[in-house]
């Protein structure tokens, strides 16, 4: 796994446009969210930039960068070649996501980070570090899947889109209105209960055994993700 993953890390740095969309693009919107993070909170609250900050860098430097990865690297037949090594199929896309992902964990640490010390810090540092680790997960499970559908690194920018855009807007909604309306509908859909549970672990005052109960909408979503990509992924370009 190491090994590929290496050698994926080096072709990602040799890609200037995954290096814009994974690097780039996210620290410039994430700067943007920082310097305004005082109208941002009027708006909605400090955990609610927390969680935009958060599904930006999952939305386009985990997700979209590991859908055009994975649809480059079997447009050139890589992902047939390793099939032929003794690597198992989990092993070649373990390495295969590894390095984007921990990219986007120091994006999203670095970022959460500077926003602590500009606003203020977590109230809950631990309930945060789980609502970061299903929106991740989910996120990198449903890139999988997008992948599968995916014929190529420029089929991935329209691919990508849905998603990537919809599970910002999804956050906003949840983080601007809170729960009080449509509960059920914001939490069940792709990334509203990991909102929700970040705004809690940011802002504070919400009953931990509530707040738990957040991250069950999120692991459904990360089982259906797994579920598609093992229906749908392809290992060699459609014919």
């Amino acid at each position: 796994m190491l090994p590929i993953a290496q050698s994926e890390l080096i072709q990602l740095f040799r890609n200037r446009a995954v290096l814009i969309t994974s690097l780039i693009m996210p620290a410039a919107a994430s700067i943007f969210f920082i310097s305004y993070r005082d109208t941002f909170s009027q708006i909605g609250s400090l955990g609610y930039v927390a969680a935009v900050l958060i599904f930006i860098i999952a939305a386009f430097s985990l997700y979209a960068t590991t859908v055009t990865t994975l649809a480059a690297r079997r447009q050139n037949l890589f992902l047939k070649r390793l099939r032929s090594t003794a690597a198992g199929d989990a092993t070649i896309l373990a390495g295969l996501v590894l390095p984007v992902s921990v990219i986007a964990i120091v994006q999203v640490a670095v970022i959460l980070i500077v926003f602590a010390s500009v606003g203020r810090a977590p109230a809950d540092v631990e309930l945060l570090v789980v609502a970061l680790t299903a929106a991740l997960v989910m996120m990198l499970a449903f890139a999988v899947a997008t992948a599968g559908i995916t014929n190529s690194p420029e089929h991935a920018q329209v691919t990508t889109l849905p998603l990537s855009l919809g599970v910002i807007a999804v956050a906003t909604w949840v983080g601007i209105t809170g729960t009080e309306n449509f509960a059920l509908l914001k939490r069940i859909l792709p990334g509203g209960s990991a909102t929700e549970l970040i705004v809690n672990a940011w802002n504070g005052g919400a009953p931990l055994a509530d707040s738990m109960l957040l991250v069950a909408p999120t692991l459904v979503w990360v089982v259906v993700a797994i579920v598609l990509a093992a229906r749908m992924f392809r290992w060699e370009p459609r014919r």
